[in-house]
């Protein structure tokens, strides 16, 4: 395998990523979620991430022309790896059991995961319809 030949791609990963990271951190400071409340902003976050991976794959991957080899690895793995985030779901999680709070954990931990599935399943359905209707 040529290493030097997927540096392209490790960079636009790595931009993308940053830049995901930077809007899921932004997301976080401007609605804060209070010690011990419900992680609305993560559970959103999350799942308006994978609806727009919905989105993505049926452009990157159902539309006629085929994309630039690098528009999935910027922005499938690179922005939206960086926006979704699994790390804070998994903390969040943790700080809800730790403080006692297994209902609201519970609840949490299917509630992330329901939201981000029907979000990529709906986005993924939404975007063929949109693309059936534009091309009659």
């Amino acid at each position: 395998m040529d290493v030097r030949g997927q540096l392209p791609v490790v960079g636009v990963v790595a931009v993308g990523g940053a830049l995901g990271a930077a809007a899921r951190y932004g997301a976080s400071l401007a609605w804060a979620t209070p010690a011990g409340a419900f992680p609305w902003t993560t559970l959103a976050v999350n799942a308006s991430g994978c609806a727009a991976i919905g989105v993505l794959m049926v452009l990157v991957t159902e539309v006629a022309a085929a994309p630039h080899p690098l528009v999935r690895p910027f922005l499938g793995t690179g922005v939206l790896g960086g926006f979704t985030t699994f790390s804070a779901y998994a903390l969040d999680t943790q700080r809800l059991l730790a403080a006692g709070d297994a209902a609201r954990g519970v609840a949490y931990m299917g509630a992330t995961v329901a939201a981000a599935l029907a979000a990529v399943w709906a986005a993924t359905t939404a975007t063929r319809g949109a693309l059936v209707r534009r091309t009659r």
